[in-house]
């Protein structure tokens, strides 16, 4: 009976603790919270992008320059989300600045193919060895979405693999299960890092498969590493079942001098990138083999169709390609790569020594803090984590002055200096003590 008051007593304090934290967020964003209100009479829920959502209400930035934000109520905030790793670069990159500034000086829009897509896929495919031809898109979305459709015409089937947790944008996405708004392709799902299952799917779906689409890493699924033998046992049974492997690389092609590729000893059929290969600027793209890739060649009469009127717009071209080969270079990769495995460690270290119930996953810069102490090795085992401790400790954070995502992940960029990471450290060991 004492134990059961325990338990009860400590689960009252957390609700206490979060209905406080949340109280006083909002006393301390007056402005915030009238933008908030007016833009629920314009967008629903005042939101049109579900992920930066957060309760009570989300907060609303004013300004943003380097590492650092302010909200429109003037709290400032050490960035370390990183526009959910689409930010690597930071809010004012002086290569990437001057490159858009010569974007807009050489015009908007010319609606026509210009010598910077050709450097820009020059770039891609000298980064990325598995990519032979390249096409861009606007988004990691439009990404995938192409290259499942690239698989089901070279592959003649229509039949794909993906796996509980994976996210692979908006309309492909699978929490637990497929998303009421997902497009209408035939999926089986897996378990990830189950390689015994994936190849048995494989197996059975042969005569149907096209591709088996999945992340290195489960990104928005909880960062999440894929083990090397799960990953390399697609590879196998793919080639065995004459299906196509689609690595989303969407997240992960910042992890290293290439991707995770590499460092897997994985040539995929197709990869797809997206996030901060744009500069800072919406961008996708999907590339591989040359001969899947010629299914779209325009100068072939069988050849699908691509559209996108921004697919080969200059600002993302030359931001793009500035930050890809004067600022992200390979050997300035491998360095934030093990930056970001450092701060892991780090955090891992400090909840170990407090005995918080929390722990951090990830590659490299790109980390999710878990409110549960159990292995993680899919989707599936977090399915105990109190999400309330999760929310407290994003609450926290906030009120330092450290800005991360309210589901607990966070993308270091290069503007993020090790004092603010040391910052961050010591304000999440005042938060969990």
């Amino acid at each position: 009976m004492r134990q059961t008051d325990r338990v009860t007593t400590t689960t009252d304090q957390i609700d206490e603790a979060l209905a406080a934290a949340r109280q006083h967020y909002v006393d301390r964003r007056p402005k915030t919270r009238a933008l908030h209100e007016a833009a629920v009479g314009l967008l629903p829920g005042g939101n049109t992008r579900t992920v930066l959502y957060h309760p009570p209400f989300p907060i609303r930035i004013g300004r943003a320059e380097g590492s650092r934000l302010e909200d429109v109520d003037g709290h400032e905030y050490v960035d370390l989300l990183g526009n959910f790793s689409a930010g690597l670069y930071g809010h004012s990159d002086p290569v990437i600045a001057e490159a858009v500034t010569g974007a807009l000086g050489q015009g908007i829009g010319p609606g026509a193919h210009t010598a910077r897509e050709v450097a820009m896929a020059h770039a891609l495919c000298e980064r990325f060895p598995t990519i032979e031809r390249v096409r861009f898109t606007n988004s990691g979305t439009e990404a995938n979405l192409m290259a499942l459709a690239a698989a089901r015409a070279y592959t003649g089937r229509d039949r794909s693999l993906a796996f509980r947790g994976g996210y692979h944008g908006g309309l492909l996405s699978f929490p637990y299960d497929e998303s009421p708004v997902n497009a209408p392709y035939d999926v089986v799902l897996g378990s990830y890092n189950d390689a015994e299952q994936a190849v048995r799917l494989i197996e059975q779906h042969a005569d149907a498969l096209a591709a088996v689409l999945v992340e290195p890493m489960l990104g928005a699924g909880g960062c999440i590493p894929g083990e090397p033998e799960f990953l390399r046992a697609l590879r196998t049974a793919c080639d065995q079942a004459g299906a196509l492997l689609i690595l989303d690389e969407v997240m992960t092609s910042r992890i290293g001098r290439a991707g995770t590729q590499p460092l897997l000893g994985i040539d995929a059929d197709l990869t797809t990138l997206g996030k901060y290969l744009g500069g800072g600027f919406s961008f996708g793209a999907f590339g591989g083999r040359a001969d899947v890739m010629a299914v779209f060649d325009p100068s072939s009469p069988t050849a699908l169709p691509h559209a996108g009127t921004f697919n080969n717009n200059l600002a993302s071209m030359l931001a793009g390609h500035a930050g890809l080969t004067r600022v992200y270079t390979p050997e300035v990769a491998e360095r934030h790569t093990a930056r970001g495995d450092a701060l892991r460690d780090r955090l891992n270290d400090v909840f170990g020594r407090a005995g918080a119930p929390y722990q951090v996953t990830g590659l490299g810069t790109l980390m999710t803090v878990h409110a549960t102490t159990a292995p993680i090795r899919r989707v599936e085992d977090l399915a105990g984590a109190d999400e309330r401790l999760r929310e407290l400790l994003f609450l926290e954070l906030l009120d330092r002055g450290y800005y991360t995502a309210g589901r607990g992940y966070f993308a270091l960029s290069l503007a993020v200096t090790d004092e603010q990471l040391d910052g961050f450290v010591t304000a999440v060991a005042d938060a969990v003590a």
